[in-house]
């Protein structure tokens, strides 16, 4: 067994890595390979949900590692971008990956407008003079296993194809949305960022903003939602969305479907789709996104 002791914030918390391993059913040797590293972020999101659930139901999310630890390896639960890759880098660090915190800014689909500076946590691993671009902390937009910084191609996942543009001192990642229409394709920027290194205290201000502010999604909407085999399930406030992926026999065509819970219903929803047992009740909110009022 692997464990790593640490010390934050004048409290120690032991790391056991075989148990956080276990925990997103990785299995294999752990090394610091290429294959690993897209094998622990493909294992992470198919395991650990993308959640705001906890500023819904009586809680405040604080960026301390033994905390993120104690949630979502120990508690068997999941969190925002903050928690998830702020959790997933250290256990990458321990696996022996040279890891680097990013902010990033999440462009809103509905508004147009970029979230302020630190609105997104995500991480570089260089490894072998090449750098991977990884992010278990977003929701359906978001890609399976790494993405490369060293190309501006497209790069294909699935059914899904996304590329990395680099513009002036800054990255645009992008993607067809449900599509792969090749190179020539209608593309949609997902958030930008910078390759300025961060650390994890960087983002205190905007995690506390997150919890709210009426122009943060994870204010305004209860959700919960994880990658399975083939497709994803989804919580907002009372809607379970479940999205199966296209696939040769379908032709292209992505099938999902949506039903409306009563209240009772969720915390069984919340076990046996998401394997999350709450310690206080769900409120589960569901409220429009007011437009923040500056233009990033």
């Amino acid at each position: 067994m692997i464990k790593i002791q640490i010390a934050a914030n004048m409290t120690s918390v032991e790391m056991d890595v075989d148990k956080y391993l276990s925990r997103i059913g990785f299995a294999a040797p752990a090394v610091p390979s290429l294959h690993v590293l897209r094998s622990v972020h493909t294992c992470h999101l198919l395991s650990v949900p993308f959640e705001d659930l906890t500023v819904h139901s009586g809680g405040r999310v604080h960026l301390e590692l033994p905390l993120l630890y104690e949630k979502i390896v120990n508690q068997r639960r999941g969190g925002f971008c903050f928690e998830n890759n702020g959790l997933f880098s250290w256990l990458l660090s321990k696996l022996g990956f040279q890891v680097t915190l990013l902010s990033g800014q999440v462009k809103n689909m509905t508004t147009g407008r970029y979230g302020p500076p630190f609105d997104h946590l995500i991480l570089m691993v260089s490894l072998q003079g090449q750098r991977w671009l990884c992010d278990v902390g977003f929701g359906i937009p978001g890609f399976t296993v790494p993405l490369s910084l060293e190309t501006s191609a497209p790069q294909e996942q699935g059914h899904r194809v996304y590329r990395i543009r680099k513009g002036t001192g800054m990255y645009f990642l992008e993607w067809q949305n449900e599509e792969n229409r090749g190179a020539d394709g209608d593309w949609a920027e997902i958030y930008k960022f910078t390759l300025e290194p961060r650390c994890l205290e960087d983002f205190t201000d905007m995690c506390q903003y997150h919890q709210s502010s009426p122009s943060s999604i994870f204010f305004c909407k209860a959700f919960c939602t994880v990658l399975k085999p083939g497709g994803r399930i989804t919580l907002i406030g009372r809607r379970l969305i479940t999205a199966i992926f296209p696939t040769v026999e379908t032709e292209g065509e992505m099938e999902t479907t949506t039903r409306e819970l009563k209240d009772e219903e969720i915390p069984d929803i919340l076990a046996e789709k998401f394997g999350i047992v709450l310690k206080s009740p769900l409120i589960p909110k569901d409220e429009a996104i007011t437009p923040p009022p500056v233009m990033y």
